[in-house]
């Protein structure tokens, strides 16, 4: 038994005792992070430097990729470390710093998603006030307030978790430090404490949810109304993949956060963990460009212009 005021370090999960499989584990986190960083980059380059993407809705697909690039390099890269040199620690200040950093890129991110179904509901349900209501300054606002909002639920949950007292030992077994795994190793008389960070969790989550729904409804009934297919088929391409996102993300997050303790084991807590954490930095990139016409087409000119000028 040992109190959090005594750890200096916490012990990560191996994904192997071989040093074929460490270097394969390197290998293949090493290719999802490498896409992840070429799909982001690219989008993050092509909406900055492309005049014609400055509008709303690619502004926040700008700040979602920056949110994926941040929220990868905070858990991906410390575990390929650790596979590359057969070690699985982390100091307990990296493990706070992991564990805030990453919650609020997640909550901003819940938040950001939230607002790009509003900039969609905007956009087709209500076009003839698009420019007034989603003007260049409320976009800042909101970006920023998605920002501010996963800022504060990071802090309020890395503060109550690392002020739990640690009674259980110090191997947390997961990738990266996640809070569900470290509250298992606080003292078990603690329920009013890890209730209400639950609350919390379920409050955002379910909040950001209800909303996203409530947008779409409103959506596709407009889009069924409308008389030309191709109008149809447009609105269609735009929403389709923010959709995608949402459902991936939120569901595999909130499952992780919120199960049962009686239903966690080893094998589908690291499932899941890839499903939230990993698989959408670089599954989103290709997602929103996929049936994209106008990214595809800035990111082709990007390349030309590269191209030629190395010429």
């Amino acid at each position: 038994m040992s109190n959090s005021s005594s750890l200096n370090e916490f012990l990560l999960l191996v994904f192997a005792d071989t040093r074929e499989l460490q270097l394969l584990h390197f290998s293949f986190f090493l290719g999802i992070y490498l896409a992840a960083l070429l799909g982001n980059g690219l989008i993050i380059t092509a909406v900055a430097c492309d005049h014609h993407l400055h509008t709303p809705m690619y502004f926040f697909l700008l700040n979602l990729s920056l949110l994926d690039l941040g929220s990868i390099s905070i858990t991906v890269p410390k575990s390929m470390a650790n596979s590359l040199w057969n070690a699985r620690s982390i100091s307990y200040l990296g493990c706070a710093a992991q564990v805030f950093l990453f919650t609020s890129l997640v909550g901003a991110e819940c938040s950001l998603l939230t607002v790009m179904a509003y900039d969609r509901f905007v956009a087709i349900c209500k076009p003839l006030h698009y420019r007034t209501l989603m003007d260049s300054r409320s976009c800042v606002k909101m970006a920023a307030a998605a920002w501010a909002a996963g800022f504060l639920n990071a802090l309020l949950h890395t503060g109550n978790t690392f002020s739990l007292p640690l009674c259980q030992g110090n191997t947390v077994d997961q990738f990266f430090c996640e809070i569900p795994q470290i509250l298992k190793l606080s003292c078990s008389d603690l329920y009013l404490r890890k209730f209400g960070l639950t609350v919390v969790t379920v409050c955002l989550i379910f909040g950001c949810f209800v909303f996203i729904v409530l947008s779409y409804v409103q959506i596709f009934s407009a889009v069924l109304r409308m008389p030309s297919e191709q109008g149809r088929h447009k609105a269609f391409s735009v929403c389709l993949p923010h959709l995608a996102v949402v459902a991936l993300y939120i569901s595999t997050g909130s499952f992780a956060y919120l199960k049962a303790s009686s239903i966690s084991f080893p094998a589908l807590d690291l499932v899941l963990a890839g499903l939230y954490a990993v698989v959408p930095p670089a599954m989103n990139p290709l997602i929103y460009s996929m049936r994209n016409k106008e990214l595809q087409e800035s990111l082709k000119r990007l390349i030309q212009l590269e191209l030629a000028q190395q010429q």
